[in-house]
């Protein structure tokens, strides 16, 4: 298997030392293996992509001195595979519709019988399963209009032992072979959303396609997505896909120690390159490798 690492930033706003770091970080790892390093762009929410700011993504890595395998692979143009998975999975009932929104979910999960404070997992309240039972024999999928579709993960997930192998350190000094069970999933992560009607998939749907699309071998992100790769993995094996290598890193933060933000301006590359500092200077206080 080819070595391949992957960026893959959403254009909705500037690129920043977090940014800077991960793309980095990616791009090092494939060079030092021979490999390849790609880039895609996450742009599955038109409402907020803009043009200008997928411009400035290629301008600023380009400042920064990476080069990647073209063509590049936006998310745009995979809307039809998003669409032909969620419909695999409707049919097998793996899926359901949810008309729950934030309020209700959380007056669920904080009613008595569930124990009176919610749980969080990596996508918010773990989900109560309020609309579980709303699953359907038809082979179409049916959208209602403000419904979810949710994975039904103790289905999904049934008697399932998933693992991982990290190559980097997750955020409690995790490293090694990863390994969980499906109560994991259920317990601490619960029925995550895999569609929204008016975005028609979810990150973790159009992530664990892409990558398998793209044929990544390693794949570097933030100790932010650490719980996250559990749902892709259990995806993984429903969907029968390869489970990538994974590698999660230290975020950057703030000087007051919160992690940035594409609203902390003060913090996007283009700035610095307008104040003239150096790709090596970005190297220097992400704490990489000149």
């Amino acid at each position: 298997m080819t070595f391949r690492t992957r960026f893959a930033p959403s254009p909705t706003g500037p690129l920043h030392l977090g940014h800077a770091y991960s793309a980095l970080l990616a791009y090092d790892l494939a060079q030092t293996q021979g490999g390849e390093f790609l880039l895609r762009i996450e742009d599955i929410d038109q409402s907020r992509a803009r043009p200008e700011w997928e411009q400035q993504i290629y301008d600023d890595l380009e400042w920064l001195g990476l080069s990647w395998t073209t063509p590049v692979s936006r998310q745009s143009d995979r809307l039809n595979v998003y669409q032909e998975t969620l419909t695999d999975l409707w049919r097998r009932e793996l899926v359901y519709q949810c008309h729950c929104n934030r309020k209700d979910i959380l007056a669920a999960a904080s009613a008595p019988q569930e124990g009176g404070e919610p749980i969080l997992g990596p996508d918010g309240i773990i989900y109560p399963g309020t609309c579980r039972s709303n699953t359907s024999l038809h082979d179409t999928i049916a959208f209602p209009e403000n419904a979810a579709l949710r994975l039904n993960m103790s289905v999904a997930a049934a008697n399932s032992r998933l693992s991982f192998t990290e190559r980097g350190e997750g955020p409690n000094g995790e490293t090694g072979l990863i390994e969980f069970s499906a109560d994991d999933l259920t317990g601490s992560i619960g029925d995550v959303v895999l569609a929204r009607r008016d975005i028609g998939t979810s990150y973790h749907l159009s992530v664990v396609l892409d990558d398998a699309s793209q044929g990544i071998s390693h794949v570097v992100r933030g100790h932010d997505l650490f719980e996250a790769t559990k749902i892709h993995v259990a995806l993984q094996q429903l969907l029968d896909l390869p489970t990538p290598v994974y590698h999660h890193h230290k975020l950057i933060r703030d000087d007051a120690g919160k992690r940035l933000a594409k609203r902390d301006d003060a913090r996007a590359l283009s700035k610095y390159r307008a104040d003239g500092y150096t790709p090596d200077d970005i190297r220097r206080m992400t704490g990489l490798p000149v």
